[in-house]
C-alpha cells in the first residue's frame, strides 16, 4: 500500500452508509487520505460487525459491492477477516449444530476434544492459556440430538472460534478472498491472529512454530488474489517485533500510551527508546474502533510510568470512568481503557496536534481513526445507552454533524497535517532521531534526495514546529 494516511471507519460513521462515506470524503477531506480501513461490513450478529454470519454479501444496510468499488477506485481499501471466529447464526455454525460430525464444516470448529482428547483439559492446562477475560474460553452447546459438547469460544458468546488451518477453515478463506478481491480490496486484516494457534500443553496464543506454518499457508492463498495480509494483534512489544522480523506488516500500538506518557509525564525518553527500535513497516495508530492499549507498551513504560499514565489519564481525560472499561460495560479486553484520544489528551488542541504530528513522523504509515479525524470527544450518552464501554469511541456522525465538525480549529489544522503527510516526499526517505539528552524535547528528521521534513517538539512551551526543505534548497516552517 502507499505510504501515505489511513482512514479507519465504519460503513456508517460518516452519514450514513457507504454511499455516504465516499461523498462525504470527497467534500470533507480531499486530498487527506490514501487508503481506508473499512471495518466489517458484511452481515453480522453483534459486535459492530465482528460477528459475520457470511462474507458473501454486504449488509444490505451499508450498501452493495459496488459501493465499495467505488470506494476501492479512489482509495486502497483494507478489509477484515476475522480469523479466529465466526457467528453462531452462520451457515456454518447452524449446519454442525444440525448434523454434528456428518455436517460438511465439523472441521471448521472446535469442540476441546478436538485439542484435549475426550478426557479434556486438566486444570494446570487450563490455567496456562492466554485470555483476556477471566472466563473459561469455551461455551456448552446443546445439540439437538441431546449431545452437549464444549465448543471454544474466545470472546463473546456470539463468536464461534474456527480452525483456520483445517481443509475447512482454508477452503472458507479463499472464498472469502475471492469475492474480497471482487469487490475492489487491495489488504485483509487478520483479525485477533494470535488466538487461532490452539495446542495442548502450551498457552494456545502465538504458539510456536505454528502460527508461522498457517500464516505461510495463508499468505500463500492470498498470493494468488493479489491481496497483502495484516496480521492483528493486541499484545507485547516483543512480539510485534518478532513478527515484523518474519517480514509482516505489524501495528504500532504502543504509540497511543507512550504519547500520552509524554505528555502528562514532560518526558520524552521512553517514546525516544521505542522509535530508535520499532518496526519501519508498520501501521501507526493513536486510536481505533477498540480502547488504548496497556498491554502493548509494557516494557516500554516501567509498571510505575505505566500506573501514572493509566491515572493522569482517568483524572485529566475528560468524562471518562474506570467503570466503562469493565464487564459492567461489556468490556471484553481487561487490557485496554475505553475512550477516545482527544479526550485521553485533556481534549488540548496543542497537545492533540503534537500527538498527531509525531505519529505522521513514526516510521510506519499513520491509521486516523474516523472519530480522530474529527478530534471526537467521548460519547458518554451512548455508552450509557447502549452500556457498552467502546461505544464511547463509536460515535455515528450524521451529514450536518461533520459540516460542525469541519470548522473547528482543530480539525482544520489537522487536514493540513494530513495534507502535509500525503504530498511530502521526504516520508518515502530515511528517518533519523537527533539525538539530545533534553528528554523535553524530540527531533525528528526525515530526508529524500535533498528533501527534508524536520519534525521539533518541546514540552516545556507546548510547541510543535515542522520546518521543511525543498531540492532546491529552500526553507520554510509549517505550524500544525
Amino acid at each position: 500500500m502507499k505510504n501515505g494516511v489511513v482512514l479507519i471507519t465504519y460503513a456508517d460513521s460518516l452519514g450514513g452508509n457507504l454511499k455516504a462515506l465516499l461523498s462525504n470524503l470527497n467534500k470533507n477531506f480531499q486530498g487527506c487520505f490514501s487508503g481506508i480501513h473499512l471495518l466489517p461490513f458484511f452481515p453480522s450478529s453483534g459486535d459492530r460487525g465482528f460477528s459475520p454470519i457470511n462474507y458473501d454479501e454486504v449488509d444490505s444496510t451499508l450498501g452493495s459491492w459496488e459501493d465499495t468499488a467505488a470506494l476501492g477506485a479512489d482509495y486502497e481499501i483494507i478489509a477484515d477477516f476475522m480469523v479466529n471466529h465466526i457467528s453462531r447464526e452462520s451457515v456454518y455454525f447452524k449446519d454442525w449444530l444440525k448434523n454434528e460430525d456428518d455436517s460438511r464444516y465439523s472441521g471448521l470448529f472446535l469442540p476441546i476434544e478436538k485439542i484435549f482428547g475426550e478426557a479434556g483439559p486438566t486444570e494446570k492446562e487450563i490455567s496456562a492459556i492466554y485470555r483476556r477475560q477471566p472466563t473459561e474460553p469455551w461455551l456448552t452447546i446443546n445439540f439437538p440430538s441431546g449431545t452437549e459438547r464444549k465448543v471454544w469460544c474466545t470472546f463473546s458468546e456470539q463468536q464461534i472460534d474456527i480452525d483456520i488451518s483445517s481443509e475447512a477453515g482454508e477452503s472458507l478463506f479463499r472464498k472469502t478472498l475471492r469475492r474480497l478481491k471482487d469487490g475492489g480490496i487491495n489488504m485483509v486484516r487478520l483479525d485477533a491472529v494470535g488466538y487461532i494457534t490452539k495446542k495442548r500443553g502450551t498457552s494456545c496464543f502465538m504458539v510456536e512454530p505454528d502460527i508461522w506454518e498457517t500464516l505461510e499457508k495463508l499468505e500463500a492463498i492470498a498470493s494468488k488474489f493479489n491481496i497483502e495480509l495484516l496480521p492483528e494483534m493486541h499484545e507485547h512489544y516483543s512480539i510485534q517485533l518478532k513478527m515484523a522480523s518474519k517480514g509482516y506488516r505489524v501495528y504500532d500500538f504502543a504509540l497511543p500510551l507512550l504519547l500520552l506518557y509524554s505528555w502528562y509525564a514532560e518526558d520524552f525518553s521512553p517514546l525516544k527508546n521505542w522509535l530508535s527500535i520499532c518496526p519501519r513497516k508498520q501501521f501507526t495508530t493513536l486510536d481505533t474502533h477498540d480502547g488504548i492499549g496497556v498491554v502493548d507498551a509494557a516494557d516500554l513504560l516501567t509498571p510505575e510510568q505505566t500506573d501514572f499514565t493509566v491515572e493522569k489519564l482517568y483524572s485529566r481525560g475528560s468524562n471518562i470512568k474506570r467503570k466503562y472499561s469493565t464487564s459492567e460495560y461489556q468490556n471484553l479486553d481487561i487490557y485496554q481503557i475505553n475512550c477516545t484520544f482527544y479526550s485521553a489528551i485533556g481534549e488540548e488542541d496543542d497537545a492533540y496536534i503534537m500527538a498527531r504530528a509525531i505519529q505522521f513522523f513514526t516510521p510506519g504509515t499513520p491509521q486516523v481513526y474516523y472519530v480522530g479525524a474529527l478530534a471526537g470527544k467521548n460519547d458518554t450518552e451512548l455508552v450509557e445507552a447502549t452500556r457498552n464501554g467502546r461505544d464511547i469511541n463509536r460515535h455515528n456522525y450524521s451529514n450536518s454533524e461533520i459540516s460542525e465538525e469541519m470548522n473547528r480549529p482543530v480539525v482544520r489544522r489537522l487536514k493540513n497535517l494530513m495534507k502535509l503527510r500525503m504530498t511530502c516526499t521526504a516520508f518515502e526517505g530515511n528517518f533519523s532521531l537527533s539525538e539530545n539528552k533534553d528528554n523535553k524535547t524530540l527531533e525528528i528528521i526525515w530526508n529524500k534526495d535533498g528533501e527534508t521534513a524536520v519534525l521539533t517538539a518541546d514540552l516545556s512551551i507546548k510547541r510543535t514546529i515542522i520546518t521543511l526543505k525543498d531540492a532546491g534548497g529552500e526553507i520554510r516552517s509549517f505550524r500544525p
